[in-house]
């Protein structure tokens, strides 16, 4: 397949960046930084079309995992928090707003009232089940022109930039 002669080769000529980055890190770093954005640019329209953004999307997607494995009771706003994808700074007010468009509810154990369970609720189960499929085709569509192998070894990659000690 030709190259478009217009198409960037490279973060410094997407940018407009006359002089080469000073370290390979700093591209590194940048260029994930460019890439996230564009790729939840389509990502986040869905969500906001239902009302949600990505940490939203994410807890929902946390507490269906744990009712499937039977946490139907829920679990605790510290194991969301833990779980999520990309932290914030504050889980309860996330859930707060879940809880107010009926997608979760709070429970207490009858073991220790001090300890609140989150658990998703049908309506949050439904919203979910309707962004399986046009979630699932953004990604596919986004990635469509890279193969296996290489989708594989950009998450080895990825991988490994999270965690340099292992």
């Amino acid at each position: 397949m030709a190259q478009n002669p217009h198409t960037p080769t490279s973060l410094q000529d997407e940018i407009g960046k006359r002089r080469p980055f000073e370290h390979l890190e700093q591209e590194a770093y940048l260029n994930l930084m460019r890439t996230m954005s564009v790729l939840d640019e389509e990502v986040s329209k869905l969500f906001k079309a239902r009302g949600l953004s990505e940490a939203t999307y994410n807890a929902l997607r946390i507490l269906r995992g744990e009712q499937s494995h039977g946490a139907a009771a829920g679990i605790p706003c510290q194991l969301i928090g833990e779980r999520l994808i990309s932290r914030v700074p504050d889980v309860t007010r996330l859930i707060d707003r879940l809880e107010a468009a009926g997608m979760v509810k709070r429970g207490r154990t009858d073991q220790d009232r001090r300890i609140v369970l989150v658990s998703i609720t049908k309506k949050g189960l439904s919203v979910l089940e309707q962004l399986d499929k046009p979630l699932m085709d953004i990604h596919k569509n986004q990635f469509k022109h890279m193969a296996a192998a290489e989708l594989t070894e950009l998450n080895r990659l990825l991988t490994k930039a999270r965690h340099p000690n292992s």
